[in-house]
């Protein structure tokens, strides 16, 4: 180890070496290579990370309700902000239908 880096130094193996480790891994019937339609299809990692992008995009506002208003929609269970989110869309979907 150098006295700048507390990582211990990675010996890379030589090309003989490489070789060996090539030829044993295709040799392990459960370590065979992928074929060119796996490698196609991959997708980075990062690509699959958090919950499913939404066809409808909420905002992010910051509102204040009056306490009786959260404190009913609380009461109803997980998923309060959701169905307090419907009955306000609703709200709109009988406006906009009158106007």
């Amino acid at each position: 180890m150098s006295k700048t880096s507390k990582r211990p130094a990675i010996a890379m193996p030589t090309v003989e070496e490489d070789k060996a480790i090539t030829a044993a891994a295709k040799a392990d019937p459960d370590a065979q290579p992928l074929t060119p339609g796996q490698l196609k299809s991959m997708v980075p990692l990062r690509a699959l990370r958090g919950r499913p992008k939404s066809e409808n995009k909420k905002l992010l506002v910051s509102v204040r309700y009056s306490r009786e208003v959260v404190t009913y929609f609380k009461s109803t269970g997980e998923g309060w902000q959701s169905r307090m989110d419907s009955v306000l869309r609703e709200y709109v979907e009988r406006k906009a239908r009158r106007a």
